[in-house]
């Protein structure tokens, strides 16, 4: 059976790109995998920009049998076409400021300072997302190989107050690390 859009039926499932609820009659896209528990397959839900964020081709090869409802259809393939150029975005699972000094940045392998900014990182296996470790961001274009992955960055860190957010931002945008990461 082949990936699809189609409004959700009831507001019970998550999304497995960002983790937050899809609304009732909102439209969802599910991708279609081989089911890990018995025969048969199982429907994996996301929101249309996460899943254009975090499983690009699926969501590409499904687009053009997309509803007339899905308005942003152009916008949802160059996020998706970006993602699956740079094929590390796919990993970025939104920023936070890192808790204490224990982690390491995947790409240089120095500790991430208390208080710094990090980028979490997930990885697609077996039909699940799994934490996959952080990255500094002032490591982020070497570590992605991409100039700008703010839009992703942000969409995945919504639980960021609004003063962090803007902090977050004019840190990436700026190319520099803020409060202690490098």
């Amino acid at each position: 059976m082949a990936d699809v859009f189609e409004p959700a039926p009831t507001g019970r499932a998550k999304c497995r790109g960002c983790g937050l609820a899809i609304a009732k009659d909102t439209l969802r896209f599910g991708e279609r995998v081989p089911n890990a528990f018995g025969e048969g397959e199982a429907t994996l839900w996301f929101h249309p920009r996460c899943a254009a964020f975090k499983r690009p081709e699926p969501l590409l090869t499904a687009l053009p049998a997309a509803p007339a409802g899905l308005g942003d259809a152009a916008d949802l393939e160059r996020v998706a076409k970006t993602s699956a150029e740079h094929r590390r975005l796919a990993r970025i699972d939104g920023a936070e400021r890192a808790p204490g000094s224990q982690a390491k940045c995947r790409h240089c392998h120095d500790k991430i300072t208390k208080g710094g900014w990090r980028i979490r990182l997930t990885f697609f296996e077996e039909g699940r997302f799994s934490p996959g470790g952080f990255v500094h961001l002032g490591c982020r274009r070497d570590y992605f190989e991409c100039d700008d992955m703010t839009e992703a960055v942000v969409h995945f860190s919504p639980a960021l107050e609004d003063e962090d957010r803007a902090e977050l931002e004019r840190a990436l945008a700026a190319g520099i690390a803020t409060s202690g990461g490098t």
